[in-house]
Formats: C-alpha cells, structure tokens, sequence
C-alpha cells in the first residue's frame, strides 16, 4: 500500500484569507490542510440564523465589491462552485439630516445628475479611476513598500488618497455630494481628520461604478462555501473544530500559514522568534470596535425617502460635518448621540434570506471598547430617524458587541473588524516594516491575516500574498 502524501502546508484559521491562501498553494499542485476551529469555515464571512428561523444574517461582512473585483478570487471558477452574485439596483445610498438621501447608482451617468451641480466633479474624480480599476485594485492590494505596477494610476489616486477625507470632501459644494464622501470615508474606521483616509472613498466609489457593491445570494458564507469547495475540488483538506493554540497542535508540513491575529501568532510560534519581532507584534494597534445589530423584520425597511429602498447598502449619520464629528468622538472614547451607522438590507434583492414576506436588517456603528450593549437603542434612533415606524417592523433582534466579536475569531481584537487600524503607518508597518511582512523570523511559518497587506476586507490578498512568499520562500516556486 502506498504511504500518504505528506502535507507541504497547513493553514491555521479558515476565513476567507486562509481560505486564500489554501486555494493559492493548491493550485501550485501541493498538498494543503486548512484548521479552522469553528464547525463551518468563513470567519468573518460566515451567516447564520441569528434573529430567527429562517433568517439569515451575515455574522460578519455584509457587502463585497472587493470580493467580486479582488484580482485572486476574479480569476477562480468559483461561480462552478455555487457562487452567484446579487446586484441591489444601486450600490449605496446617503441619509441626510433631514431624513432625504442620495442614492448613488453604479452608472456613472446617473451618479452624476443625482448629484447636481457636483455631479461633473464627481465625474473628473472618478471617471479615470473607473476606467483603471484593474490596474488599480492591482497595486492597492498589494505590500506599500513594493514599486508599483502601474505607478501613474497610483499617482492619480494618491493624490487625492493621501490627504485627511475631511479635507477632500471639500472638494465638493452641495451638502448631498460631501456627505456621501464623508459616508464613503468612514469605512475607513478611523476620524476623518486622519491622513490617508481619503483612500477610502476614492476605492469604494470607484469600485461602486466599476463593479458595483454586489453581495453572495443566500448569504456571505456562500462565497466561504464556494471556496472552501474550490479547494477540496484541487485537492485540499478541510478539518473543522480543531483549535491551534501552539506548535504542538500543528500537524508536520513544510510551511504553516496563520490566518489569525499577531497575538496568536505569537502563541504559535512561541520561544522560537526573536524578542524583536515579538515586541513588534505586541505594539500592533488596533482600531475601535463595534457594535452591531442584526433585525428580522415583517417587512422592508419604511425609509422616510422610498428612494434609499433601491440602494443595498445605507449611510446614516447626516451631513460631512456631523460624521466627522461622531467618529471624532469615537476615537476619543466617548459615544456620540447621534452615531454614524452603516447597514444593509439583502431581502429586497435577494429574498431568499427570509421567510415569504419577512426582510433582514443589518447595522452597526463604530464605538469605543467597553461599550454596553445598551447603546444599541442609539443606533436604533438613528434608524428610527431615517425610518419612521421601523420599530414596529421587528420581529426579533440580535446584538453583538465588541467582545463578543473577538470571542468569535481573534482577527477582531477589541471588536475592530479591519484586523488593525489603517492610518498610513498601520499600512507601512502591518505588523512590521517589511517589504514582505508575511514572514516571520521561522523559516516556514507565515502570518495571512488581515493584519497584513493589504488589511480588512473580503479580498482574499492577504492569504494570496503570504502564499507567494512561501511558495518562494519554502518551495522555490517564483
């Protein structure tokens, strides 16, 4: 009888970035394990009926223009895996102070006369990128320190990437077009006063017009599924409920790739690394958390303006001003009256989420650590606001706190679900300053989180990124 094949690699944690990088290294023809210790894989990217049977809700990330547009999960078959994609018929919409908003289309055409007299800045702004994002998305989703591909788009976009979004929102005149930049800039995590935050509303809008903001029908954990069914298709393993808490734990492999946090890094690794590089990864900062909010409803969302019912993702928070100013609480440690709020509503486009008739709602705002669970009753008001009679809509609801999130998965240390915070120097040192910060100290073992290159977000880079390296590194493919 013929010996088995030894493994070449283990991936330790089965979100979607080592998920990633399982798929990169399988179709490299090795041979590949994935741990996860959860019964199911997606992390991040997994759903559940968390209100009530029969609704489905996403635990973690909701919408995904990266996911169609990442240049690693764009060309996999993964549509031969069950993977369809869910268009809503606009991408994202604004709710100003007054309870009005602006929806803004993927057309660009449309996004212009939406904004009036901005309408031709918006264009200048995002018609170049629109017509780069390939070339783009390739450089941005990459390590900063390495020279660009296509180094006169990156100059294009860093010009207005770079500077503080409470700046460039400045560029525009009308309060509807500054407040779905400000909308825009607060995916970022961080005050609007930071450098680099600019970046933030440059990639999703741009992405908005390329590709839309689709989202997996039936849920996020069908992209999981989809990959996690692509790699047993190359012939990769899965094993769920398996817990890594050290080296001991690990099964022999050539290479181990961790798609966790740098503080279960550390426990992996354990006496082997440097103390160097062990006190980098105890510096590593993260962002503020969250608290999120999941509703069954009896019925679509009653927007006081109908046209938000076409958008599939929602800005709550008013004008630039006023998000700017609730995020610069936040980072502050206090908890602002009226929050910025993002949420998503699946089961206009998709309704297969809910029960005939019923509709989910997805919500959260950023906050401070410690936050009680009783600050959801803001969060709530400010949907309440944008939504009359909203309230009497709900059939049940879920809350799930900052702790909570990191008892899930230990990618969200604090509840901060971008894996790290992302000014300028949490990109240049993610987790250390390295052109290649994947690798560590021990010759085969890789961090693949997303406290790495690129960062938060369902792209899968991070995975296929650090797969390179050790492809490289441990099996001399280049």
């Amino acid at each position: 009888m013929t010996a088995p094949r030894p493994l070449d690699a283990v991936i330790v944690g089965g979100g979607p970035n080592g998920l990633a990088a399982a798929v990169t290294l399988a179709r490299a023809g090795l041979k590949v394990r994935v741990l996860e210790r959860h019964e199911r894989v997606g992390g991040g990217l997994s759903s559940a009926e968390l209100t009530r049977p029969g609704f489905v809700h996403d635990f973690g990330s909701a919408i995904h223009p990266l996911g169609l547009a990442s240049p690693a999960f764009r060309g996999w078959p993964l549509h031969a895996f069950g993977l369809r994609w869910v268009q809503p018929a606009a991408p994202f919409g604004h709710v100003l102070e007054d309870g009005m908003g602006v929806v803004i289309g993927r057309d660009l055409d449309a996004a212009v006369q939406a904004l009036g007299a901005d309408g031709e800045r918006w264009r200048a702004l995002f018609a170049p990128l629109v017509a780069q994002w390939r070339e783009l998305l390739d450089d941005v989703l990459r390590p900063i320190p390495r020279l660009p591909r296509h180094p006169f788009t990156l100059a294009r976009f860093g010009l207005r990437a770079l500077p503080p979004a409470a700046l460039t929102a400045h560029l525009f005149r009308t309060r509807e077009a500054r407040a779905a930049w400000a909308g825009l800039a607060a995916h970022s995590n961080l005050p609007l006063s930071t450098p680099g935050t600019g970046a933030a509303p440059l990639i999703l809008g741009t992405l908005a017009h390329a590709v839309g903001w689709p989202f997996p029908a039936g849920g996020a954990q069908a992209l999981a599924d989809a990959l996690a069914a692509y790699l047993r298709f190359l012939g990769g393993e899965i094993e769920t409920g398996v817990a890594v808490r050290t080296q001991h734990d690990l099964p022999p492999a050539r290479a181990v790739l961790v798609d966790s946090s740098p503080e279960v890094l550390l426990e992996v690794l354990g006496k082997r690394t440097t103390p160097g590089y062990a006190a980098w990864l105890r510096r590593y900062r993260y962002g503020p958390g969250l608290l999120k909010l999941d509703y069954a409803l009896s019925g679509p969302v009653p927007w006081r303006d109908p046209a938000l019912g076409q958008a599939g993702t929602l800005h709550l928070g008013g004008a630039a001003e006023a998000i700017t100013q609730a995020e610069a609480e936040v980072a502050r440690g206090a908890l602002p009256e009226r929050p910025y709020v993002l949420a998503a509503q699946h089961t206009p486009f998709d309704p297969s989420r809910a029960p005939v008739g019923g509709h989910t709602f997805w919500a959260y705002a950023h906050v401070p650590p410690g936050t009680p669970d009783t600050y959801a009753a803001r969060i709530e008001a400010q949907i309440e606001r944008a939504a009359p009679g909203f309230r009497d809509l709900v059939l049940g609801r879920r809350v799930t706190n900052a702790r909570q999130l990191q008892a899930f998965s230990p990618v969200f240390q604090g509840g901060d679900v971008n894996g790290g915070r992302g000014d300028l120097w949490g990109l240049l040192a993610r987790p250390v300053p390295s052109p290649t910060p994947y690798r560590t100290p021990v010759p085969g073992i890789y961090l693949c989180g997303s406290a790495t290159p690129p960062g938060g977000g369902i792209h899968g880079m991070s995975g296929y990124w650090a797969a390179q390296a050790a492809l490289a590194d441990v099996f001399g493919r280049r």
